[in-house]
């Protein structure tokens, strides 16, 4: 496990690696998708196993809160299994985190982590024993990636570095800082508890999907409240998707200016990530530069 300053990045893949798929959130819906990721992983030369309950549902949630930490304990810890990738998100992955030492946990078995959404819960964990993971797709929205997005989630799991992301700069210079994604609601949700990594010097990078606009400003109206935004280094906004009002509302640019204006950062919209689109994979923990001006995300090996 190499360092990332005081950052650690788990060690990267070898051709005829294991990956294996859990579902630590919700239960899955689109079986067909899974046989897609399937190809796409044996064309990459790895071997995706599927965790003991990745296809159990209990209510909402992808089977009790037992089986899925059993799943989520049995990942970490075999051997055989070099990186976790979640099934889909959903909810109940912060569930899982109530109970066991999951710092001793992350830290003596250092793999790397992929997902996104609800998988929030375990990237923000991880990132509070600064342990760097993937926020990228999950296995049912493997298959929707386009040719580039693949070729940048794979190459970065050997190791290769990664190219800009472009987007719509507003302005305020540069930031440079320690990339930090999430889903709007599930870091909302979580901040302030156990969960929640430092926010200072941070990179953020956020998404959301099926948020009304009046829901957006509520939720980032808290992490003003909260004073949440007073150390972070700059904001990367990606897709807002799902995100309408009724027709005297504004509209989700307007709200995210009306809320995230006027802090004196460096912030960058449309950016490729997030729900129901291309989700350009953001390596967490990663040093990056965000160029409010021109617009541009830059990673930093």
């Amino acid at each position: 496990m190499t360092s990332l300053g005081s950052w650690k990045k788990p060690p990267f893949l070898q051709p005829g690696d294991t990956i294996v798929g859990i579902s630590p959130s919700g239960p899955i819906k689109d079986v067909t998708a899974i046989e897609k990721a399937q190809e796409i992983m044996r064309s990459q030369g790895y071997n995706l196993e599927l965790g003991k309950h990745w296809n159990d549902q209990y209510g909402y949630l992808a089977g009790t809160d037992e089986q899925r930490r059993d799943d989520l304990l049995e990942a970490f810890k075999n051997p055989n299994y070099k990186a976790i990738i979640a099934v889909r998100g959903g909810y109940g992955a912060a569930r899982l985190l109530e109970e066991k030492d999951w710092k001793t946990i992350f830290t003596n078995y250092p793999k790397w982590l992929i997902g996104f959404s609800d998988i929030t819960s375990l990237l923000w964990k991880r990132a509070k024993v600064k342990i760097s993971s993937i926020h990228g797709p999950v296995l049912t929205t493997l298959g929707q990636e386009p040719d580039w997005s693949l070729k940048r989630l794979f190459n970065y799991l050997k190791g290769d570095p990664l190219p800009p992301l472009q987007g719509q700069g507003w302005g305020n210079g540069q930031g440079e800082g320690r990339l930090l994604p999430a889903n709007l609601t599930v870091a909302t949700n979580i901040l302030g508890t156990p969960l929640q990594p430092p926010l200072n010097d941070v990179i953020l990078a956020l998404e959301d999907v099926g948020e009304a606009p009046y829901k957006l400003d509520r939720m980032l109206t808290q992490w003003r409240l909260l004073g949440a935004f007073s150390g972070v280094k700059g904001i990367a906004l990606g897709r807002f998707s799902g995100s309408n009002g009724p027709a005297n509302s504004w509209t989700v640019e307007e709200v995210l200016r009306d809320r995230l204006g006027d802090l004196g950062i460096p912030i960058v919209s449309e950016l490729p990530f997030g729900h129901d689109g291309v989700n350009a994979i953001l390596p967490v923990g990663m040093t990056v530069k965000l160029d409010g001006d021109r617009g541009s995300l830059t990673f930093i090996p």
